[in-house]
């Protein structure tokens, strides 16, 4: 493997790139996580890169209860995510659908669709357990192998043919 690509993988274990979506949230947990990300917690220098598209995260951040016109598209967004992938719910929502249970637009918590990996209790959680939360899934990621380099190939011996 090339220099700069061992180099690149081993730069992306400390760096988890995250995608952010609602599914059917009052955006308590979203402003909360937005706050992760501004001076005052400043996110970023931990490493961690919010991306605007499932396809270029390590992290799926989910926060809401699904709802039935959401549960197509956090699906979507799963598979998307390339592997090794964590998925975060933030919330007390998508672990229990909190104020939301009992709703006929509301599909159930996260789990019963896609499988979650880290939960970050709250209603809204702070930005320093959402931060804690993220390290976790890190740490998650890293145990799968994710952005690891892959395995060298030996160099071919001098003179053989």
């Amino acid at each position: 493997m090339k220099l700069w690509r061992r180099l690149l993988c081993f730069c992306r274990r400390r760096s988890p790139w995250l995608f952010h979506m609602n599914a059917g949230s009052c955006n308590g947990c979203d402003i909360e996580f937005l706050a992760c990300l501004s001076p005052r917690y400043d996110a970023e220098q931990l490493g961690i890169l919010l991306k605007g598209s499932p396809r270029h995260a390590d992290i799926l951040c989910i926060s809401g209860p699904v709802t039935h016109n959401t549960v197509n598209a956090v699906r979507s967004a799963y598979a998307k995510v390339c592997e090794p992938k964590v998925v975060v719910a933030i919330g007390s929502c998508p672990a229990t659908t909190n104020v939301f249970v009992g709703s006929p637009t509301v599909e159930g918590p996260l789990n019963q669709h896609i499988p979650v990996d880290v939960f970050v209790p709250g209603c809204p959680p702070p930005p320093d357990a959402i931060i804690q939360g993220i390290a976790k899934a890190a740490q998650v990621l890293a145990e799968r192998g994710g952005n690891a380099p892959e395995p060298s190939v030996a160099p071919a011996q001098e003179g053989a043919k």
